[in-house]
């Protein structure tokens, strides 16, 4: 072998294989590109065979994730800790009217069960219940703030470990799609809750499945949520048991997020 060839093999005489490290790192770079397109474009998307509990009392959980907060609201206004203000359930519903009388309306008191879905979670939204979609609100942004900084994003994503995002700006900032659902109890009567979708950044896409008016079965897909994103619950107080604490993997659908219970006076 002569001289020129042998420099081309070994990148010189005693030099260093630059050529062989060229190679290995486009290959990375072509599996690392093959790998984000797949996470982007076919697992992102995928949509999984759901089998809903057959239980008349449960309430499942509309999306796959971490829930991250379970809290109380009185008066139609819970306390945002951090903040040090009050925030209106109107305000995460962007409803007017939401508490109180109108076809949309829901208790005065009752509770906000919030559900983190990472990128890497189905986003796919599930029907609660068996029921009735009596209205949806939706209401675009410009521009969504991003829901985590990048250390929550971690815990929340790959350590599965609880974040509480309630004081977060972007709860009452970020697009949202919500949908009021009327379901009946088990032992008679009925019960009015909300899903609140909530985008993240990059996102102003919410596509929905369903329409005011429209029968829902428990477990039924009734909307898509691209990139990150989170729901909120909007359950009353009175005839409703929390199932869930923050820091809990639910699945949509599946996870049974809280029971209805009788309620004095249906």
């Amino acid at each position: 072998m002569g001289l020129a060839a042998s420099a081309a093999v070994g990148g010189g005489a005693g030099g260093f294989p630059w050529s062989v490290v060229a190679a290995v790192l486009a290959g990375l770079a072509l599996l690392w590109a093959a790998g984000l397109y797949y996470l982007r474009n076919v697992w992102f998307f995928r949509d999984p065979v759901r089998q809903a509990p057959r239980q008349p009392d449960a309430l499942l959980s509309p999306a796959d994730g971490i829930v991250c907060y379970v809290r109380r609201y009185a008066g139609g206004v819970v306390t945002a800790e951090k903040l040090g203000t009050p925030v209106e359930v109107t305000e995460i519903t962007k409803a007017a009217g939401a508490i109180g009388d109108g076809p949309a309306r829901l208790a005065a008191d009752g509770w906000v069960v919030g559900v983190y879905m990472s990128p890497l979670d189905v986003h796919f939204n599930y029907a609660p219940a068996d029921g009735v979609i009596e209205e949806i609100v939706h209401t675009p942004v410009q521009l969504n703030l991003p829901m985590v900084d990048m250390w929550e994003y971690i815990r929340l994503t790959y350590l599965k470990r609880a974040v509480d995002l309630f004081s977060a700006k972007y709860r009452l900032v970020n697009e949202r799609n919500t949908i009021f659902f009327r379901s009946e109890r088990p032992g008679g009567g009925e019960i009015r809750y909300a899903a609140v979708e909530i985008a993240d950044k990059f996102v102003n896409k919410i596509d929905c499945f369903v329409r005011p008016g429209d029968a829902v079965r428990a477990g039924q897909r009734i909307s898509f949520i691209k990139r990150g994103s989170q729901v909120d619950m909007i359950l009353p107080q009175d005839g409703v048991t929390i199932e869930v604490v923050p820091g809990q993997r639910v699945t949509g659908g599946i996870t049974v997020l809280a029971r209805m219970t009788a309620v004095d006076g249906d």
